[in-house]
């Protein structure tokens, strides 16, 4: 259990961000090339994450299923611009068994399948040939549907918890009777994700409408939640889908309206998934390892002996028991580091490597005087804390710690929004410090990937209401501004 060190985020942040992976356990290469082994403690992380986005999503009326992994080849032909989005990330089904040979196994091929199925890359052409099956009437309207599912999409360029052929996540999936009762569940997921980032992850987000070339295939329009990281570059956190018909023509999703007439329903998707993790990592964490809000740690605060003699031994963790007693009475989830084989100083680093809030010493001097030492982890500080106010101090330093990492990442979120007129302001930006950078466009995809191209910023978000265009011209081609687009390099 050797400490390794982490590479300094201003040297080498590709290697920092896994460098803080390996020394949290978080998660570690799988033998499958492109895949992740979540760890214990990621996979902890990732419960909360999804307890209580569950809980949100089931507060607005949603109710959780789970459809097959396998799809019939012929769905994602369906629907012409979804196809084409996902064609080249599917992983394919073609037999159904093995046998042994020569000393080995072989694909039988006896076995090929009648139709080939798709290991689902998204869950919208199977969800949405059940649809069609369960609605028959504007009676049976809104259907709201959740799943939480592992997700294939055959990527070959890969970063742990960022982008891997196979990740969790969650997709919801609606049906309505309007285009306008859509549009309004597009908004309140989105308002699910944000309020969760901001509250939960202390990780400030801008939201925003996507463009045309960014936006899900097969979908009318995308919204989504665009968090910075600390070198500056986006990270798209979460999207939600307005679909508006296509799929429900596509699967035939009727129902009989309120007139007797038969109609194509109104559709959504939305979704988030362990990307959420690595978004937390790159917002918080230093060069000493992970920083964890607390409303995220599945551990916020590590209790750590101090004694030299077995006599003080005996003391301290009497003492210990009862601050952990204490301590999980009053809600805070709490662990006791009491092996016997390392020293205290290898256990700071440790549980200061896995993001721990708060680090309680307890040593027999502490105790004399009537206290112990609290440490936070986002600053720092050591912080002597009377024996008898240990929940409350506690308690008051993790809600300290969650509104700091918040403010933190606000205010290097602001200092890095820039508003430019020209191309090579922008390029400089984003060659530079990186940041959200705010410039009028014309809404041409030629500008589009112009931009794209010769800075490899792309178009993050737009503004979500119409809003008056820019009073300034489109900021590469120099026609009428339609947007204020905010562009950055994406993750």
């Amino acid at each position: 259990m050797a400490q390794e060190a982490i590479a300094k985020r201003s040297e080498d942040y590709s290697r920092w961000y896994t460098d803080v992976i390996a020394t949290a356990e978080l998660a570690d290469y799988s033998p499958v090339k492109g895949c992740m082994v979540i760890r214990p403690y990621g996979y902890a992380i990732w419960e909360r994450i999804q307890q209580e986005l569950d809980r949100r999503i089931k507060e607005t009326g949603h109710e959780n299923a789970y459809f097959p992994l396998f799809i019939p080849k012929s769905f994602l032909a369906k629907e012409a611009e979804h196809v084409e989005g996902f064609a080249k990330e599917c992983a394919i089904v073609t037999h159904s068994r093995l046998k042994a040979e020569n000393g080995g196994v072989v694909v039988d091929p006896e076995s090929a399948l009648e139709e080939e199925l798709v290991i689902r890359p998204t869950s919208e052409t199977i969800m949405y040939a059940m649809f069609a099956k369960w609605i028959q009437s504007y009676r049976d309207l809104p259907l709201l549907i959740n799943q939480w599912a592992n997700i294939v999409r055959w990527e070959m360029r890969t970063r742990l918890f960022l982008r891997t052929a196979e990740f969790l996540w969650q997709e919801g999936h609606t049906a309505h009777e309007t285009l306008e009762e859509a549009e309004k569940e597009v908004r309140t997921a989105l308002g699910i994700y944000s309020e969760f980032m901001e509250g939960h992850m202390a990780m400030p987000v801008v939201t925003g409408r996507k463009s045309d070339s960014e936006k899900f295939a097969g979908a009318l329009h995308t919204y989504s939640c665009e968090a910075l990281m600390q070198n500056g570059w986006a990270l798209q956190a979460g999207t939600s889908h307005n679909l508006g018909q296509n799929f429900a023509k596509a699967f035939n999703v009727q129902f009989q309206g309120r007139d007797g007439k038969i109609e194509h329903v109104w559709q959504t998707s939305w979704g988030v998934s362990t990307r959420l993790i690595g978004g937390l990592i790159m917002s918080h964490s230093d060069d000493a390892g992970l920083v964890l809000p607390p409303k995220l740690a599945p551990i916020q605060v590590v209790i750590v002996p101090i004694y030299k003699a077995d006599a003080e031994r005996d003391r301290v963790y009497s003492e210990i028991r009862a601050i952990e007693g204490e301590l999980s009475s009053a809600g805070v989830r709490v662990k006791s580091d009491l092996r016997e084989n390392y020293k205290p100083g290898w256990k700071y680093f440790h549980w200061e490597g896995k993001g721990v809030p708060v680090r309680v010493e307890v040593g027999p001097r502490d105790l004399d005087k009537g206290s112990v030492l609290a440490v936070r982890r986002d600053t720092g500080e050591k912080k002597p804390v009377p024996r008898g106010a240990i929940a409350a101090e506690v308690r008051s330093a993790l809600e300290a710690i969650q509104s700091a990492l918040f403010e933190k990442a606000k205010k290097l979120r602001d200092e890095r929004t820039f508003d430019v007129a020209k191309l090579d302001e922008l390029q400089s930006i984003v060659e530079g410090t990186g940041g959200f950078v705010r410039a009028p466009w014309c809404g041409d995809r030629a500008c589009e990937e112009k931009v794209k191209d010769e800075t490899k910023a792309t178009v993050r978000a737009l503004p979500i209401d119409p809003v008056p265009p820019p009073s300034k011209p489109c900021f590469v081609c120099g026609k009428a501004a339609k947007h204020a687009a905010l562009f950055a390099r994406a993750y």
